[in-house]
């Protein structure tokens, strides 16, 4: 097919580069496209052969006066009129038919490299497992306007080619107009820049903060990388264009040259745009993390961490020569020890990026010297102590040379793992609330959270934890925990002291952490599968069950013991009226002995005459409980049963029921508890006085 024909078969945003391709009159598109089998023919060497070039203007000329005589049939007035100007045009060509061949010839190279992009782009979509998800509006606006770039650029590039090319007086100082063009590509490069590093990586940074907290945000880089190292190639190819123009200047120049007048300028606001991209480029695209803590951005002194750094301009050239050096701020003093000086290299990236990989680095606090806790005078718990490491590099390419300087988000130290818990809790209320990645003061005066907010949060912990996170009835179980009932909890606000300082040492952060490691730990599946109500006040689980069939039940989390996991079911007493019972807590203690779905399956309490008997049938709503929990069964049959051997035991949870008075300003009722007794039955006997009891 001809390239031509191929050209119009593209998706609309390859022909818009067609559209800004041909929007000048070197080559007028009407032209390309009626002759378009002609000018596909054209041969390299008209670029050079004076005589060649000559026989195909008169061919052209020819072709376009065959053109309009089918217009002139046609009665396409305007056709006419187009064609008749253009032949017009071209005689400026008549002395110099060569320089009419390159223009033809570098309006097909780029036809090319359309084409070609079109390609590429297809061929990557093909290959990708999964859609991407489709671009916003402002992304795709981005899109154009690099397209837009580009193009400005390389038509750009074609006239400084042609500028050198034109020493004589006249035609320098006629093209000298073209300085005008430099003007609006910087003007176009400042509008990018400003959307690049003013949203875009804004926005991404908001992401990674919130990610770095359990937030499902898309924090891949490879976009940005793209859009960046766009504009920094166009940027550099103006520098270049200056640079070129600076030569020509010194050959052939006179007076009031504006190319001498305004080359200083516009050099001094090219130097300007690629500073501001390239201080902007250098970001930490992971950050600090160790290898067995609780999530990223808690780091213990003498335990290795691991962190990496991005430059999101990639120029191959620069590959392992910028050595970026690791260091810490001031607040308190540490030691940066390990490989703390590493190349930005693309062998350490999965995708190509220009990286810098720090896997083994480790911090050890000086303990002399005036270490202390730095300048500031205002007193605050080691949990609540921020500091921020940086990375320090140099970018040098082609004369030009900028320091550049990253920072991470604001990391907790500890110097034992009893403080992690607490540690984390910094984290999470920093990287929720803080718009400013360097406010290492922010807990001198910290911030409430909206519950919006604090429940979004809360739900991300477990989402990144179990893949599943909190439903709004369960978030309302939360809410009604800190603030009481209400009808609407938008309005509500938490203060830091109440998530992690009020009734200590059992604060709201301690209940609710413990009950996501009990989780995480020893329940993920169930969780998962939506099998654990999980958060439900006693007053709520009641409401519920009482309006069930005998036997059904529900799992929630204890609101007294912390990471503990009960059970409540329905009976029926024997005047007809329902009765909601609830077993003891079961805490890592029992749940590590036993998995929870097997005490669910093999659950018994102690009727009249001490005949056992499970009262768990139908999981809330009405789920029979075998076909809820039968999947995660993992008795089958006899000896298959990692719970009967030899002579056919089983360890199994039986209660006895006593009352307790419950007055708990959440449930003022009472319940009946039952305690539970670790037993081992036997297949043909039953021993319920003893604990742990075996039989030889």
């Amino acid at each position: 097919m001809a390239q031509w024909d191929r050209l119009r078969q593209l998706p609309s945003a390859y022909r818009q580069q067609l559209h800004e391709l041909y929007d000048r009159d070197a080559l007028p598109m009407d032209v390309r496209h009626y002759l378009a089998p002609w000018i596909e023919k054209q041969e390299q060497r008209a670029a050079r052969d004076d005589a060649f070039a000559m026989v195909l203007f008169q061919v052209l000329l020819e072709n376009l006066d065959i053109q309009h005589s089918r217009f002139v049939q046609e009665e396409s007035f305007l056709l006419q009129h187009n064609i008749r100007r253009y032949k017009q045009n071209f005689q400026r060509y008549v002395d110099d038919p060569c320089a009419l061949a390159t223009t033809i010839l570098w309006f097909l190279e780029k036809e090319k490299e359309i084409l070609e992009s079109a390609e590429l782009a297809e061929k990557v979509q093909l290959l990708q497992v999964e859609p991407e998800a489709m671009e916003t509006s402002s992304q795709q606006d981005l899109e154009r306007k690099l397209a837009g770039l580009r193009n400005e650029v390389q038509c750009m590039e074609h006239t400084i080619i042609c500028l050198e090319e034109q020493q004589d007086e006249f035609d320098f100082k006629y093209q000298t107009h073209k300085l005008e063009g430099l003007n609006n590509i910087l003007d176009r490069t400042q509008d990018i820049i400003d959307v690049l590093v003013k949203k875009e990586l804004v926005e991404w940074q908001r992401r990674q903060q919130k990610a770095c907290i359990g937030a499902p945000d898309n924090v891949c880089l490879d976009q940005l990388e793209k859009w960046f190292s766009c504009v920094a190639v166009c940027l550099f190819q103006v520098w270049e264009f200056l640079t070129k123009l600076e030569e020509l200047v010194g050959k052939v120049s006179y007076e009031n040259d504006p190319v001498k007048a305004q080359n200083p300028t516009l050099q001094k606001r090219v130097d300007t745009l690629l500073r501001d991209l390239l201080k902007s480029s250098f970001v930490v695209e992971t950050q600090p993390s160790m290898p067995q803590g609780k999530g990223s951005l808690v780091l213990r002194t003498n335990v290795q961490f691991s962190v990496k750094a991005r430059l999101l301009v990639k120029f191959p050239e620069l590959n392992h020569s910028m050595k970026v050096d690791v260091s810490m701020d001031k607040y308190r003093r540490f030691n940066v020890l390990g490989t703390k000086i590493k190349a930005l290299n693309m062998a350490e990236s999965t995708n190509g990026g220009m990286v810098a990989d720090f896997r083994h680095l480790t911090l050890k606090e000086q303990k002399s010297g005036g270490g202390g806790k730095g300048v500031s005078d205002i007193s605050l718990s080691v949990t609540e102590e921020l500091h921020i490491i940086y990375f320090n590099t140099v970018f040098e390419l082609k004369g030009f040379s900028v320091e550049l300087q990253a920072s991470t988000l604001p990391v907790v130290i500890i110097s034992n793992s009893s403080q992690q818990q607490s540690a984390w809790a910094s984290v999470l209320w920093f990287n929720m609330l803080s718009q400013d990645p360097k406010d290492v003061m922010f807990f001198a005066n910290t911030p409430a959270a909206t519950w919006p907010q604090f429940g979004e949060m809360l739900s991300w912990q477990f989402l990144s934890a179990t893949k599943r996170g909190l439903d709004g009835t369960q978030l309302e179980m939360i809410a009604n925990k800190l603030f009481g009932k209400k009808p609407n909890y938008d309005s509500c606000t938490v203060p830091w002291s109440k998530f992690t300082k009020e009734n200590t040492p059992d604060t709201f952060w301690v209940w609710f952490d413990g009950i996501l490691m009990m989780v995480k730990t020893y329940l993920e599946d169930l969780w998962r599968d939506g099998l654990i109500m999980g958060f439900v006040t006693k007053g709520k689980e009641k409401s519920l069950l009482k309006k069930k069939k005998r036997g059904t039940f529900l799992l929630r989390f204890s609101e007294s013991v912390i990471g503990g996991i009960t059970f409540s079911w329905v009976e029926i007493t024997v005047t007809g009226e329902p009765d909601v019972k609830t077993v003891q807590p079961f805490t890592k203690v029992d749940l590590s002995q036993i998995p929870f779905h097997e005490i669910i399956r093999n659950f018994q309490i102690l009727e009249a005459e001490n005949v056992p008997e499970n009262p768990l049938l139908y999981l809330y709503p009405d789920t029979p409980k075998n076909e809820a929990f039968g999947k995660y069964y993992t008795e089958k049959s006899g000896e298959d049963s990692p719970y009967i051997k030899y002579i056919k035991t089983k360890l199994v949870f039986v209660s006895k029921e006593q009352l307790v008075s419950h007055a708990s300003p959440c449930c003022p009722i009472q319940l009946k508890t039952l305690s539970n007794k670790l037993l081992t039955l036997h297949q043909k006997s039953l021993s319920p006085s003893l604990l742990w009891s075996c039989s030889a």
